[in-house]
């Protein structure tokens, strides 16, 4: 902290001898852990004092002593000398001789027991020393001077821990006094302060522990439970000189210094009055960043995948990612016009992909930062798993040739829960990235919200210990301290391959951006940073000082920058027109055209011929490993299955086994995730078999099915949506050529992922020009089973639709397949199991990816009537947007007097009720399978061919839920307004449905009522 001067600075200068200061400097730090056979020859066990934590202290002088009697204290090397020679317990200390005396020969006859000195406190002193060294490990970086404006604490906490040495008299919390400051202790092997040097003065022991502890860098890492992992890093601060740096390092560290600076300065001066969430007060991010980097691809790494706040975007994809800075210039040109379809999206939020040379390990390196909204932290989990999904496709099972970075502002990594749910995948085997560095910017301050009102724990990045993830505080003011940490942090990932957390403890120069005026709220912090010197001034002087460079060469670099910036700017001005694609994060070479468009815009048969068919449902029905025990009711199911594909029949999940099967067969890579997808959630998938009899032994029959087939992966996620969701639409992102579903474990349940279906789902491609083909699978369904397990909510997805419900699109020969071009995604809500199997299909077949929503059923899954016939689904079958009635209703089109137009189970609810009261022959009912894009289309046709009958929308939902706002308009604009389109269904209400059954009833009898009574409108208009 700030106001603590060190121990250091308190205590006398040392005195010690030279003899005792070198006692052992030509032993190697191995010999700490250098184990020898234990050989007393007397059982030196039974001394008094060698119990609990003192044995270990005395066995481990012991060992070196062995090495080197003089390395140990007289009385202790007469001890072993004894010890050895067959004293009994209790003996064989002996007061060492007068100064100038000789040793004489000790042997098994002769021992001289005098007065016994106090061992006990020579034990006692160096347990002592040991608890102050693991003292300072724990919690030395609570008393770092880590902010750089020296006003705040980090960890919110102007106290000092107790057993810290801030001042001599603080030695007697060890039972140690001023005295004993020059005394020799021996280290233990918990520590590398000693270098080559095995043990030290007390004083110096304090002044090492402080250099490493508490100056510009704060550890944590004493909650980590592996000794292994601990030792690596106490090896990495603790070692005297660890962080010496070459003349030349120093020179490209303020080189980066001087671009990320200049940068900002630049565009201060060009568009002073334009937001661009600047980096001023931790510029030192892009040498950090670019540190990583060159450590990792040293390491092997090919590729970084990065995500990223608003604040220092800019920056980084100027000099880190590298991208043009004429292309960057000109997004502040206020007349540029846009060249994509879509809405596009401000500068700061933009992404971009590239592929370039990292100068410093000579090796090619991709780049990556994946695009993002305002919402803070919402990228985390689309990163990870776009990073996953590379190393899945380049074989990387060790995260040695693709990793991530994250960057975190201060407030958002303490406050957002998607921050705590993306650590929680960082071990999980189907979501591990083996490793994520986590960079903290740090401002101290939230908007305008002060630290201490933002967060209830000491550090913003407390969360990170729940995974056991180091966090290194460093004070963002030293370069160097900086840039030592970042090359930890890359190691760190590359030795153990888990996640690390740089802390960089800054300030943020301006405001929330450069409008926002802080000394509203912030008066007195904003006071210091106006008289805070630039982390590049502090440098360069440093620097010039110890003549690494002179004040020209610093001069002229910044000339050198500042003259690229120009000839950028005046490039800038050439370009008229903005292209967002330009912007991409994730390419997919060779699936559009060069100019970004689909190679057709027709999409095949979704058809499969009748041996693989067969085939499929052979395998989905069998366990393919021999001496593999199922569990009965399984082999019931099983049986069932076989039965069905003997018929030729298929239920929900056989149909959805033939898609997936099929599409694997066709090296198409599926993913399905989410909670309980194993097994399903109503027990019907059964896609994972458990052994009986052998504990964690697994089978997946799917990956059974053909010998060269694409691997499937079905994995049971955490319970979270928010952050499970996030990662398979960042693993879809990564691909066009694989099929990654995401399955509620109910519908409703996706309300806790909205901002993923909000901020990336439904509008990523007008945004930034970026497809994506991930299914949502939503179990949805009234049956009685309360509010929360009912509805998936279809009206909020079809709120979110881009067909406009006033015009009925151009009319071409393509218009089904351009309709699915030009939305932004696919609503559907199936009846028919073999349906489903064609939608699951055509979103792969298609030649652009829309993600799909699909409302999935509950009790249609077991329905007898719900099944579909091989025939429904052989070549030249397609998926069905509307399927029309095709019972007597049809066969006399004048004679029906009311159209019902539904979509999903209450289809089934509806026959039944129309078989009871006898009205097949005047009742038609036609299902719209796909709720958006709008069937415009086939709905005229079908109310064309019923010119007598009312049109009447009916849906098990309440009013204001469900598709009826939605469906309503547009089918008014089919029919050019010439009929009403009557309601049948619930009552509007604010809950999704009753929890009790017999409303639940009463609720279905009212509006199965309305649907069939044909005076039910009269009199309404």
């Amino acid at each position: 902290m700030h106001h603590l001067r060190t121990c250091a600075a308190k205590l006398r200068p040392l005195t010690a001898s030279e003899t005792i200061k070198n006692v052992s400097q030509n032993r190697t730090a191995k010999l700490r852990t250098f184990q020898h056979i234990r050989c007393y020859s007397a059982p030196v066990a039974a001394e008094p004092f060698l119990s609990g934590t003192s044995s270990n202290y005395v066995e481990e002088m012991y060992f070196a002593w062995l090495e080197n009697p003089r390395s140990v204290h007289k009385s202790w090397d007469v001890f072993f000398r004894n010890a050895n020679s067959g004293a009994l317990p209790g003996t064989a200390y002996q007061s060492p001789p007068p100064v100038g005396a000789i040793l004489p020969a000790l042997s098994s006859s002769h021992f001289q027991v005098e007065t016994q000195p106090n061992v006990e406190k020579l034990v006692e002193d160096h347990l002592a020393v040991q608890s102050l060294i693991r003292a300072y490990q724990i919690r030395g970086h609570h008393v770092a001077q880590l902010d750089p404006l020296g006003i705040l604490d980090a960890d919110l906490d102007s106290s000092v821990p107790t057993d810290i040495i801030t001042s001599p008299e603080k030695l007697g919390f060890y039972g140690l006094q001023e005295s004993d400051l020059d005394k020799v202790f021996h280290l233990p092997t918990t520590t590398y302060i000693g270098g080559n040097e095995t043990a030290l003065p007390l004083r110096e022991i304090v002044r090492r522990l402080e250099m490493a502890y508490c100056q510009h860098i704060g550890v944590e890492f004493m909650f980590i439970n592996d000794l292994e992992q601990c030792q690596w890093i106490r090896e990495k601060f603790e070692t005297p000189g660890i962080m010496q740096f070459t003349d030349e390092e120093k020179r490209t560290l303020l080189a980066r210094l001087v671009r990320s600076t200049r940068f900002e300065e630049f565009l201060q001066r060009k568009w002073s009055s334009e937001k661009r969430f600047g980096l001023e007060g931790c510029e030192v991010l892009i040498p950090a960043l670019k540190t990583i980097i060159d450590r990792s691809s040293g390491n092997g790494v090919d590729y970084v995948i990065m995500g990223m706040p608003h604040r220092g975007r800019l920056n980084v994809l100027a000099n880190v990612i590298r991208k043009e800075l004429e292309q960057i210039f000109c997004q502040f040109d206020s007349k540029l016009e846009a060249a994509d379809e879509g809405s596009g999206d401000v500068k700061y939020h933009l992404g971009m992909y590239h592929r370039r040379i990292n100068r410093v390990s000579d090796r090619t390196i991709t780049l990556s930062l994946v695009a993002n909204p305002s919402h803070l932290e919402a990228v985390d989990p689309v990163v990870q798993g776009k990073t996953k999904a590379e190393q899945f496709y380049c074989g990387d099972t060790d995260g040695k040739k693709v990793m991530s970075i994250l960057l975190h502002g201060d407030a958002a990594f303490a406050g957002q829960g998607i921050v705590y749910e993306t650590f929680h995948l960082s071990d999980l085997p189907s979501y591990t990235t083996h490793g994520t560095i986590h960079v903290v910017v740090n401002n101290q301050i939230g908007f305008t919200t002060d630290p201490r009102m933002a967060r209830s724990s000491p550090y913003p990045t407390d969360v990170a210990r729940v995974v056991n993830a180091p966090i290194f505080h460093v004070n963002a003011d030293d370069p160097e301290a900086v840039i030592h940490v970042c090359d930890v942090a890359a190691e760190w990932r590359n030795t153990f391959h888990k996640d690390v957390v740089v802390d960089l403890v800054c300030y943020r120069r301006s405001g929330h951006n450069e409008m926002d005026e802080p000394m509203f709220t912030q008066p007195l912090m904003y006071k210091q940073i106006r008289k805070q010197k630039p982390v590049l001034q502090k440098y360069a002087e440093y620097l010039i000082a110890d003549a690494i460079v002179t004040r020209q060469e610093y001069e002229e670099e910044i000339a050198k920058y500042d003259k690229i910036c120009e000839e950028a700017y005046a490039r800038s001005k050439d370009e008229k027109i903005l292209h967002i694609k330009h912007w991409l994060d994730s390419p997919w070479p060779g699936f559009f055209t060069l100019d970004g468009q689909p190679k057709s815009m027709s999409c095949p048969s979704t058809g499969l011929n009748e041996e693989d068919l067969m085939h499929i449902g052979g395998v989905a029905s069998s366990v393919p490993v021999d001496n593999f025990t199922i569990h009965g009711g399984l082999s019931r199911i099983l049986k069932a299955r076989a039965e069905m594909v003997k018929s030729r029949t298929v239920d929900w999940a056989l149909a959805e086994y033939m898609a997936f099967g099929s599409l694997l067969k066709e090296g198409i890579h599926i993913r399905l995730s989410g909670q309980d997808v194993e097994r399903g959630t109503f027990s019907h998938r059964h896609h994972v078999l458990h052994d009986q009899n052998v504990d964690k032994r697994t089978c997946i029959p799917m990956n059974h099915l053909w010998p060269n087939q694409a691997p499937y992966t079905v994995c049971n996620s955490s319970l979270s949506e928010y952050g499970v969701l996030g990662f398979e639409l960042g693993f879809a992102m990564a691909s066009p050529n694989a099929l990654v579903l995401w399955e509620a474990q109910f519908g409703d349940f996706h309300n806790t992922a909205q901002c993923i279906i909000d901020q990336f789902i439904s509008s990523g491609q007008a945004k930034w020009v970026r497809q994506n083909g991930i299914v949502l699978l939503l179990p949805h369904g009234m049956e009685g089973m309360g509010p929360e397990h009912s509805s998936a909510r279809p009206e909020r997805f079809l709120q979110m639709c881009n067909d406009d419900p006033d015009v009925f699109p151009k009319r071409t020969d393509d218009f089904a397949v351009r309709q699915l071009y030009n939305c932004n995604w696919i609503v559907v809500n199936c009846s028919s199991p073999a349906n489903f199997f064609h939608v699951l299909r055509r979103q792969i077949l298609l030649p652009f990816r829309k993600p799909l929503i699909a409302f999935t059923p509950k009790s249609l899954l077991r329905h007898p009537e719900a099944r579909s016939s091989f025939d429904d689904m052989l070549p030249g079958t397609h998926f069905y947007r509307v399927i029309s009635d095709d019972g007597p209703a049809s066969k006399n089109p004048e004679n029906v007097n009311r159209l019902l137009l539904c979509t999903g189970k209450v289809y089934y609810d509806l026959i039944r009720e129309r078989k009871t009261r006898n009205m097949e022959s005047n009742v038609a009912i036609t299902r719209i399978e796909q709720l958006s894009p709008f069937p415009f289309d086939l709905i005229e046709m079908e109310v064309q061919k019923y010119p007598n009958a009312q049109i009447v929308w009916c849906q098990e939902e309440h009013k204001n839920q469900g598709y009826y706002d939605y469906i309503k308009p547009r089918i008014r604009t089919t029919i050019n307004r010439s009929k009403p389109v009557w309601y049948a269904g619930r009552d509007p209400t604010s809950a999704p449905a009753t929890g009790n059954k017999a409303a639940h009833l009463m609720e279905l009898k009212r509006f199965m009522d309305t649907a069939f009574n044909i005076n039910a409108f009269d009199g309404l208009v």
